[in-house]
């Protein structure tokens, strides 16, 4: 990515590189140089350290450290830690200036598998415990709960590592907060050319005492060169060739056979099938297309997703999408459920919308608190095991099912006798298997000589059957807390499926989490918190919060129709550009301007495995330009474009969520009034012609005729004279700002909007 190739740029200009020699040197090896947390290679080792952990480490009586005051489960884990943990905040800053110490800042998230497993190795060791006491403040971070840090800190382990960076993430920095130091996991011994913690600490203290001037000349060069990161001065506009680039690198990197882009470890990415989605609207290119469904097709038949109880796991360790890496995220289920309702709408392909609602089911029944928000993940492991809770033997499925039920779920999933689950460490089968699909149901009902409908009814006879039995073992760990991020993207996933499958109950669930957020998740003064947990919300929103909550109050509109979601939609998008605009360069700030001071004032722009808070505003601000015609709401989300410009057009693939809000930017695009009695026939039937079609760059507004004067003219003042046709439900339909006639025809509409369906 561009930015990053500026920090190294800039780093050789300020000499910084000599300098970050030595302090690489204290580890042996570049700094964070593997991504732990995510590198399907080292996983294996974790059931070797759990061993030896248990047979070295002999607890003392329990002791809290200042975490046992948090509310973070994440941080209440390392509570009982030897370790001197502070929570981030100025009391511990002001502790290291106090003793000389640098701050050991440690950044992770409940579910983490290989922060659980720095955890047990070092951090719940008494030795490790006296070396960190005794040379550093040490400081634990939820990276769930605060992104701002981890975003500034994730970017220096990137500018002084030669390799990936992930989770754990090990920081080591002044008290003024300069980073000098970065690794990912780290042993609490040394091996395979990887220095331990033990070794590690007390070169670090050493090199603190002795050759301070040095560390901390670096750490302010570092700083320095954070500072001029983010994109600089606007650019042009980017316009149409930009979609076509990204498409061009795309489809260079797919993989024909097995779906998705690049080699293993192969991640979901949801909001760039979103883009192909648009992109196949636009051009008619069948190639984007079949990305998008080769993609959706293996996804869904591999291991990655839960076959027995439902929902996606965090990514695919392999090529084939068998062995998953077992962590369960909401924001997954939120992004790919909207990715398969979108492929479904196109397609009306029941694939797509059984998957889809599959994950609205493991999402409503495992991850939704008795309040109606959302719980953020689940781990990979239970009881000490990655994938134990998800395993199954041959044994276990011939005791639980009948004789035929046992051989078509063997058949089916590839089931074997040894196992279909390979220890990367031993390089042998263990006997345990996950399930997965190499042979459509298709074919195996050909084969059977059995109609598919039966092969799915005993199929999901026999699921239930595992299910109920896999219910009763023990479960991995939950991590309990709501986020305003990533409830806002489950909002707009439910929204959206209550409206392409017709199904209330979808939509019932959205309202209930936003409106308990509005409710409970809001200061005196109406700005968003970012965290609740026990009764407790807390920490001030960042741009995410604010993106993707009001995406999710969006697209709640739509299925409701109530105005109240518009109004806090609106309420909020003037909060984020009050609080969080950039009024130099453009752009928002990762947080806002009178919140805590940073390191570096921060923006994101990048679209991994969430697409950044920039991406989402720029086009919740031309959804609510369209609605409301404030001129102002589309020029902030041209600025967004224009500020991002020269990236886009050589890296656009980086951007895949920015790359939808220039889709609907350059349009073609819609705004459409059906006017008529809500609870109509012909109004129902006009609003679900709409919604059982995919047509992505559209605002809907219900004009309700058995009000007067309706509540959205308020906001939407255009709508006032929009009024139905001899009390007959009406269309109106506005194309890139030129308006067609009004309508009552279901088709004419259509035709209006240029709905296409695969041919």
């Amino acid at each position: 990515m561009s930015w990053k190739k500026n920090l190294i740029s800039l780093l050789a200009t300020f000499s910084v590189i000599g300098c970050l020699i030595f302090i690489l040197q204290i580890n042996k090896l570049p700094a964070g140089s593997v991504s732990t947390s995510e590198n399907p290679v080292l996983q294996p080792l974790v059931k070797k350290i759990s061993m030896e952990n248990k047979q070295e480490t002999t607890k003392s009586d329990k002791h809290y450290n200042r975490l046992i005051n948090e509310k973070s489960p994440y941080l209440l884990k390392h509570a009982e830690n030897p370790v001197d943990w502070y929570p981030w905040g100025d009391e511990a800053f002001k502790k290291a200036r106090e003793e000389d110490k640098p701050v050991f800042l440690s950044i992770g998230y409940s579910t983490c598998h290989w922060c659980n497993v720095m955890e047990r190795e070092s951090y719940d060791d008494p030795e490790v415990g006296k070396l960190m006491n005794d040379a550093f403040i040490s400081v634990k971070v939820d990276r769930e709960e605060r992104p701002d840090i981890d975003n500034i800190y994730i970017a220096v382990c990137q500018m002084m590592s030669r390799n990936g960076c992930g989770w754990p993430l090990n920081i080591i920095m002044t008290s003024n907060k300069n980073p000098f130091f970065a690794a990912t996991y780290i042993p609490k011994n040394s091996r395979f050319g990887r220095l331990g913690l033990m070794e590690l600490i007390p070169r670090v203290k050493d090199a603190w005492k002795n050759r301070r001037e040095e560390i901390v000349s670096t750490a302010n060069r570092v700083t320095e060169a954070l500072k001029s990161s983010s994109p600089g001065t606007p650019g042009e506009e980017p316009m149409e060739g930009v979609l076509k680039t990204a498409f061009e690198q795309l489809n260079g990197g797919f993989d024909d056979e097995h779906g998705g882009f690049g080699q293993a470890p192969k991640f979901p990415s949801p909001h760039t099938l979103s883009f192909l989605l648009r992109y196949w609207s636009r051009t008619g290119d069948s190639k984007s297309l079949l990305m998008v469904e080769k993609t959706l097709h293996e996804m869904s038949s591999g291991g990655m997703y839960d076959h027995v109880g439902f929902g996606f796991h965090r990514y695919s360790t392999d090529q084939e999408w068998h062995v998953p890496h077992f962590e369960k995220m909401l924001y997954d289920q939120a992004l790919l459920a909207m990715a398969y309702t979108e492929a479904f709408q196109i397609t009306d392909k029941e694939e797509y919308a059984k998957v889809a609602k599959s994950i609205f089911t493991y999402v409503q029944r495992d991850m939704t608190s008795p309040e109606g928000v959302f719980y953020s993940a689940e781990d990979a492991d239970s009881e000490g095991e990655e994938g134990k809770f998800y395993f199954w033997t041959t044994d276990e499925i011939e005791k639980v099912l009948d004789k035929d039920e046992a051989e078509l779920i063997i058949k089916v999933f590839n089931i074997e006798k040894e196992g279909n689950y390979i220890d990367q460490l031993k390089g042998e089968k263990t006997g345990e298997n996950i399930f997965y699909l190499q042979d459509s149901l298709e074919k195996i009902s050909k084969e059977e000589g059995v109609s598919l409908k039966k092969i799915e009814l005993r199929l999901e006879k026999a699921r239930q059957k595992l299910f109920t039995i896999r219910k009763k073992r023990v479960h991995p760990y939950k991590d309990d807390k709501t986020l305003t991020d990533w409830n806002g993207l489950m909002i707009a996933a439910l929204a959206k499926g209550g409206q392409a499958f017709d199904e209330p109950a979808y939509t019932k669930a959205a309202k209930q989490a936003a409106d308990f957020i509005l409710k409970n998740m809001r200061t005196s003064a109406g700005r968003l918190l970012h965290r609740y947990r026990a009764g407790d919300a807390a920490i001030p929103a960042m741009v995410g919060d604010y993106a993707y909550f009001t995406w999710g109050l969006l697209e709640l509109y739509e299925a409701t129709f109530e105005v109240k979601y518009i109004d806090a939609a609106i309420e909020l998008t003037e909060d984020l550009l009050k609080h969080f605009w950039d009024k130099k360069n453009g752009g928002f700030f990762f947080s806002a301007d009178d919140g805590e001071k940073m390191l570096v004032p921060w923006k994101d722009f990048s679209d991994g495995a969430m697409p950044s808070g920039n991406s989402v505003s720029m086009l919740n601000l031309l959804r609510l330009g369209r609605i409301t015609g404030n001129a102002t709401f589309e020029e902030k989300a041209s600025e967004i474009g224009r500020l991002l410009s020269n990236d886009l057009k050589r890296f656009p693939t980086a951007y895949t969520q920015i790359l939808l809000a220039l889709d609907f930017g350059l349009g073609p695009s819609y705004e459409v009034v059906i006017s008529g009695k809500t609870d109509a026939k012909d109004t129902k039937e006009m609003l679900k012609a709409i919604r059982s079609r995919f047509i992505p760059n559209k605002v809907v507004i219900l004009r309700p005729a058995e009000q007067e004067p309706p509540d959205i003219v308020r906001i939407a003042k255009f709508a006032e004279n929009q009024i139905s046709i001899d009390g007959k439900s009406t269309a109106y339909v506005c194309l890139n700002y030129n308006c067609k006639l009004p309508t009552t025809d279901i088709n004419e509409m259509l035709g209006f909007l240029k709905v296409s369906k695969e041919s």
